[in-house]
């Protein structure tokens, strides 16, 4: 089937349309898990790549975590799907967990500098109960229910910020990237920095990403560090943290920083996960090519380096290949256009619309023998009105 051509003509609606039920734009539905540990049910919610259409039920999927769900979806949904069909990051799901009672679960400890009688004393501290149902429920119930591949991303902000960056320092291997947006590394007198003191200077963290995406300006760092009033510690604790980080350049970890001079706490959010993403996922895009002598081993190579780098199988994306098998068709250079589309057929054999491709290229060769056998195959794995017609258009040449 010509997607590409729809795609080209009509932009980012051939994606938004995929996902549309009963004249609504579906971006993603509700589940819900109980956990054992928190000793309550939660809520999460789920988005899955636009091209899970049931193309091909082998594929699979890296996953984003994020923290405080229900106000990063939105944008990091959008983000996410913009960026992956752009060929910036891969495809991904997105898993937003929704809070309950927010301080309980994104401070990993009790902050002693707060009134112990506050309403925030009463319940802080159990971010190690949260990070223990993230890695011993959630995520092995999000594996066993959708079509996930083992790389994920944990993201949070502010206290969400400071959970993620504790579970880098102490649990390390529970994803292979983490995004930090102005976390509050300050919290419980600065008990992450004394951690992450001896951690980042004898532990390594080979294949783990960090991105810290932070609001306002950069700070005068040497007048900031001078100042030990309350009105810096926020600043002093960031720019203290990142010391740390740097000092340890051999550890292995892959990490920026970022200020964002035009956005406050509450808005850093939304570009700052585009830029991780960006930064996150840089071996993805492919390099500048010369479409016209590029061969399928271009295409097998570069996702072998990306396979290297996410730890997994990377196949060429079926819509990339497809594209290119059509390009060569339009200029008649049939025997590249096969080897495109066979690429597709032998990378996704579960996806009807390899079979679709192949039979255009069958039709344009005048062998319509085949390209009817293609259009059979294609309907065992999807029975869709035009293949018919096309089928039927086929079987009234003969």
């Amino acid at each position: 089937m010509r997607r590409w051509l729809l795609f080209f003509l009509l932009g980012l609606s051939v994606r938004a349309n995929a996902q549309s039920k009963d004249n609504h734009i579906v971006i993603g539905t509700i589940d819900s898990i109980y956990s054992s540990i928190l000793k309550e049910t939660r809520k999460i919610w789920i988005h899955l790549p636009y091209s899970e259409d049931g193309n091909d039920p082998q594929k699979k999927y890296p996953v984003i975590y994020l923290l405080d769900g229900d106000v990063f979806f939105y944008p990091a949904t959008g983000t996410a799907q913009f960026l992956s069909q752009n060929g910036i990051c891969p495809e991904v799901i997105l898993v937003g967990i929704p809070s309950t009672d927010r301080l309980r679960d994104l401070t990993p400890w009790h902050d002693a500098t707060v009134p112990a009688d506050s309403d925030m004393m009463r319940t802080s501290g159990g971010g190690e109960l949260f990070t223990s149902f993230l890695e011993k429920e959630l995520i092995p119930y999000i594996g066993s229910h959708y079509p996930v591949a083992p790389y994920r991303m944990l993201v949070g902000h502010s206290l969400g910020g400071l959970l993620a960056l504790n579970t880098l320092i102490n649990h390390t291997s529970m994803f292979n990237s983490y995004v930090s947006i102005d976390p509050a590394i300050y919290w419980a007198g600065q008990t992450l920095l004394k951690q992450a003191k001896t951690v980042l200077a004898q532990k390594q963290f080979s294949n783990t990403s960090l991105y810290m995406g932070l609001s306002g300006a950069l700070p005068n760092a040497d007048s900031i560090m001078k100042d030990k009033t309350l009105s810096t510690l926020y600043d002093r604790s960031v720019l203290e943290f990142d010391r740390l980080v740097c000092s340890s350049p051999d550890n292995g970890l892959h990490y920026r920083k970022k200020y964002y001079d035009d956005e406050t706490h509450n808005t850093v959010g939304f570009p700052a996960i585009y830029d991780a993403l960006h930064f996150i996922f840089d071996f993805v895009p492919l390099p500048h090519i010369q479409k016209d002598t590029v061969t399928t081993a271009f295409y097998t190579n570069h996702y072998s380096r990306v396979s290297e780098k996410m730890g997994y199988m990377q196949l060429p994306p079926e819509e990339i290949i497809n594209g290119m098998g059509y390009y060569f068709l339009r200029k008649k250079r049939l025997d590249k256009a096969y080897d495109f589309f066979q690429m597709n057929i032998s990378n996704y054999p579960g996806s009807y619309n390899v079979y679709d491709s192949m039979s255009d290229l069958y039709a344009a060769k005048g062998n319509n023998e085949k390209a009817i056998e293609y259009l059979k195959k294609e309907l065992t794995l999807k029975d869709l009105p035009y293949i018919r017609q096309k089928l039927e258009a086929l079987n009234k040449q003969k």
